[in-house]
Formats: C-alpha cells, structure tokens, sequence
C-alpha cells in the first residue's frame, strides 16, 4: 500500500494544474476558484501565489524561462516571469459567455492543447482546441461537458482526454509534424457514481494516472485501458496528478476544500496538495514555445 502525505497543508478552493519545473525544482499548480496561481518549494515547504482578476484554469511553463502560458476565463495570454499582468493572445470561445479554459498542457512542438468547461452543463457546449506557435487556434474537437485529462504518450503519437462528468477517457492518433488528432475512441469508460476521470498525467512506460474526482482515489492505467493500480488518497476529490522531485517519482495530488462540512469532517485534509511515491518515473513537461 502507497502511503499518501500531505505536501502541503493548504485548504485550496479548487486546486488544480500541478505541474512540476524540472529546473527549479518547484511545484506550480493553481486554484481556479480563487484566481490564484502557486509555487511551492518542497525543499523548504514555502508556497507563493499571485492573484488574478479571473480564473485560471491551466498553464504551461515557456521555454527559455521566459514565464508562462495560460488558459483563462478570456482566453489564452502570456505571462512574462512571476507577474499578474496578462498579455492577451487570442480567445477562440469569446462569443461563448459561460465558458472557460480548464485543462491543458504542450506538445513535444510547443503546441498549448487546452479544452474548456461549460458549467451550466444543459448541453455539450465546451471543446477542445490547439493553440499553435504562432498564435492561431484549431478546435480538435467538440461536444464535450468538461474537456480534462489533456496528456501525451511518451512517443507524441497519442493524444488522451477526458471528459469528466460523463466519466470517460478518449485516446486519439497524434501528429505532432501538424499537431492534427485522429478521431477519439473510449480509451476507459468509468462506471457512474464512484469517481469522475479528472486532470491526468502519463509516466515514462506509458501508463495514464488520472484523478478522480469525487472518488476519493487515483487509478493508473496501461496503454490497452485497463486498470492497474487504484491508490487512495485522503480527499474526496482529488483533481489532477504530476510527477515531480529530482527522480520524477514523487506524484502530486491537487484536491478540492470548498466542499460540504460533513465530508470535510470525514476528510480534513480536504484542499491540501498530496504526494505519494511511485515505480515509475514521470515525464519531463512540454514547453510552450510561444
């Protein structure tokens, strides 16, 4: 049994995005809820964030450390080093007024592939999209609730996705030369009621760690879609899984603390980042190239 621990007791909103810098040996990960993006040294426990006047929902770091990308309520901007200050590149949902950029993360060519949420979740009104190295964007698809799970195999030919409140995981061919997806298939359909496929991450076998959300627990599943491993973590609902430290074998867990007292009492560490040790190491993150 993996013993899980808390990395850092925080009672975050909505924590989400962890995603370890290789090179500073820093966790960054954010909480949407409260416009917050974090950085958290492990070696000395201390856990800065700055605020923003809307949510965030994903990021990436950029190459040559010039700052970061993110995925926000308006769109996709830069961010020049640790600052506040938004530089606005384009917003391909912007006549979708209850949209807002969710989960993403880069491919192997610098590429930002991010998907949306539609909360009012009356129809599938959020998609997936390809923010290129030149600034355009590509819809990769549509018809989704809640676009999650963005990862990559470790040789860039497939593309994985969740879309979290119908429970399911789609794998896709990947063309990394054009950054073109094939058309999805279910790569794993959860059973409704223990555990939504939330944020994810891919180790160096190929393997997909996904959270899932409202079930209390990680899975990590071959390349074939079956389940190999279930890991229990001490909150409802953890979020989202990167690998980190200097091995790439410690696994962070980003979790939810704005939830109802009754599981809050059964689940008290509720909202604080996990991390758990594994076999296997991670990947190094894609930079944006932008």
């Amino acid at each position: 049994m993996r013993n899980v621990e808390v990395a850092l007791k925080v009672k975050a909103k909505l924590g989400e995005c962890p995603r370890w810098d290789e090179r500073t040996q820093r966790l960054y990960w954010v909480d949407i809820n409260a416009c917050q993006l974090h950085r958290l040294d492990p070696a000395t426990g201390r856990d800065e964030f700055i605020t923003f006047d809307e949510e965030i929902g994903c990021f990436a770091l950029r190459e040559d450390d010039k700052g970061f990308i993110v995925g926000m309520k308006s769109g996709f901007h830069l961010l020049e080093g640790w600052s506040p200050v938004l530089h606005a590149i384009i917003d391909p949902e912007a006549e979708l007024e209850h949209n807002r950029f969710n989960d993403g993360r880069c491919d192997a060519a610098g590429r930002f592939i991010a998907g949306s949420v539609y909360p009012p979740k009356d129809h599938d009104g959020a998609n997936l999209w390809s923010l290129d190295t030149d600034g355009t964007t590509t819809k990769l698809a549509d018809g989704l609730l809640t676009s999650n799970g963005a990862g990559f195999s470790p040789d860039n030919k497939t593309f994985y996705f969740s879309d979290t409140p119908k429970h399911v995981i789609y794998r896709c061919d990947y063309t990394l030369e054009t950054g073109k997806i094939g058309k999805p298939t279910i790569f794993h359909q959860f059973e409704f009621g223990n555990g939504r496929p939330d944020g994810a991450a891919v180790d160096a076998e190929g393997f997909y760690w996904t959270a899932l959300y409202e079930g209390g627990r990680i899975a990590r599943l071959n390349p074939a879609g079956e389940i190999v491993e279930e890991v229990a973590v001490p909150a409802k609902c953890p979020t989202m899984v990167a690998f980190g430290g200097d091995d790439l074998k410690t696994l962070y867990i980003t979790s939810v603390g704005n939830r109802l007292q009754e599981e809050l009492q059964q689940y008290p560490n509720s909202g604080a980042v996990f991390k758990v040790r594994v076999d296997v190491p991670g990947l190094v993150e894609h930079r944006s190239a932008l």
